[in-house]
């Protein structure tokens, strides 16, 4: 089984003075830099998603801002792959799928930012295409949210985002437990 690690908009605009930081991402971005690292150490393949924004209204992620670069703790290393998008499901709009076919992966280990929407929607895309997917939890971060006048803890939003996403979808793991496979 070949396998390619994803890594979902772990972008500047999601950490503390971004323009839509997140809750606890510098803890998910070390972790996704661990996974990282193994997969670099293991000679597996590397895909890097960013999201950005051509929309001159857009509050974030706007295109050739500081905040739609991608996180300095999983930057790109020279030959590693970067595909851009627009819409929350990395296979939207993108190669993905014909570059993860191309590198013979039928596995995909994805990570990354936002929980509740990017990482929800590319998981659940790279289910319904027959890879096999493993989500490393600890490596995702999502926002407070607010539905119906009740506030959502982050920690809440991830955790029911994880609960449903390893109930069909995919294998939720940790960090450590990814990184000792290698």
């Amino acid at each position: 089984m070949t396998r390619a690690l994803v890594i979902v908009d772990i972008q500047n605009d999601y950490f503390p003075g971004g323009a839509f930081p997140l809750v606890e991402p510098e803890a998910a971005a070390a972790n996704a830099a661990e996974v990282l690292g193994a997969f670099r150490a293991a000679g597996e393949p590397v895909v890097h998603i960013q999201h950005v924004s051509a929309d001159p209204e857009a509050t974030f992620m706007r295109r050739g801002s500081h905040g739609d670069e991608i996180h300095e703790l999983v930057a790109p290393a020279a030959g590693e792959i970067v595909l851009q998008k627009a819409h929350p499901n990395s296979f939207l709009g993108t190669h993905l799928e014909s570059t993860l076919r191309d590198l013979g992966a039928d596995e995909v280990v994805v990570l990354g930012m936002m929980s509740s929407m990017c990482v929800d929607a590319t998981v659940r895309a790279a289910s319904d295409l027959g890879f096999d997917v493993t989500v490393v939890h600890d490596a995702c971060a999502a926002p407070d949210l607010e539905f119906g006048g009740t506030s959502i803890p982050g920690g809440a939003v991830h955790a029911a985002f994880m609960a449903a996403l390893s109930d069909s979808y995919a294998t939720v793991v940790p960090a450590a437990r990814l990184a000792q496979t290698h």
